[in-house]
């Protein structure tokens, strides 16, 4: 018979797992609702004896208050459509050792990356930091029951933000087997990537693990924080979940003290 701590953490799995189900079947809906509404708008419309050819088009926000009525999932997705641009091309040496710089608020977290065992992941990372697509962002979610992670890298820091374009899942396997429940420990340090639940969907969001955390092994690892990172990390988590009180506590949503990235960078050592 499963102890409560492994209920407590199969019954947290469960809800990210019907929340992700949510969020993609809501921008599945937003994407066809779209596509009729691009269809429908490529007409001609004649104004004053001209005629004006428009097409309304839906932006990247598909599905984005549907979201927001599901909590904040640990694995939500980048903006995605059928017209998204393509993954960033590789510029990275795959060989080299990177290292990921976040200078937030709350401290400085250096993650050492493992560009031989993910090479794409890393390649999209350096791409965005280069473009500053990190700076002045939030982490958007803290979790401090179940699991416990500290996500970032959405631009929109709601949950629902990506670069548009996804990137293939990596390293998958290097946790170790899967244990009865199909979950891995993702260790105090370990950084990865979040993703809608499918495979292959990794945007630009990621989360930092502050405790040893069971998850399905389904979110690509590829880097660790260093002491300084990690205790930074564990004393925002410290403070707790946004609008949480000993009588009513919140486990999962906002960080109670906000951490705001102020400048990213990737630079090969």
């Amino acid at each position: 018979m499963a102890n409560n701590d492994q209920r407590r953490r199969q019954l947290a799995r469960e809800k990210f797992e019907r929340q992700q189900r949510r969020r993609v079947e809501a921008r599945n809906r937003a994407r066809r609702r779209n596509i009729i509404i691009a269809s429908v708008g490529a007409a001609v419309v004649v104004i004053g004896g001209g005629s004006t050819a428009f097409a309304v088009m839906g932006g990247s926000d598909d599905g984005k208050k549907a979201d927001a009525a599901a909590s904040p999932a640990a694995t939500p997705s980048p903006s995605a459509s059928a017209s998204a641009p393509p993954e960033p091309k590789m510029t990275i040496d795959k060989t080299a050792s990177y290292t990921m710089d976040f200078r937030t608020n709350r401290g400085t977290v250096k993650i050492a990356m493992n560009a031989a065992k993910t090479p794409h992941t890393v390649n999209s990372f350096k791409y965005l930091a280069d473009k500053k697509f990190f700076d002045n962002t939030k982490c958007h979610r803290l979790t401090t029951s179940g699991i416990y992670v500290l996500q970032c890298g959405d631009p929109k820091g709601d949950g629902t933000g990506g670069p548009g374009y996804t990137i293939p899942d990596e390293n998958l396997t290097s946790l170790g087997k899967a244990g009865a429940d199909g979950s891995v420990t993702y260790k105090a340090g370990t950084v990865a990537m979040a993703n809608t639940g499918q495979p292959h969907t990794g945007g630009s969001q990621f989360f930092l693990v502050y405790k040893d955390s069971k998850l399905q092994p389904s979110y690509t690892p590829f880097g660790t924080m260093d002491s300084a990172g990690l205790k930074a990390v564990q004393a925002v988590a410290k403070a707790g979940v946004a609008g949480s009180t000993a009588k009513k506590p919140v486990t999962d949503g906002a960080p109670k003290d906000a951490v705001t990235v102020e400048k990213a960078t990737v630079d090969k050592q």
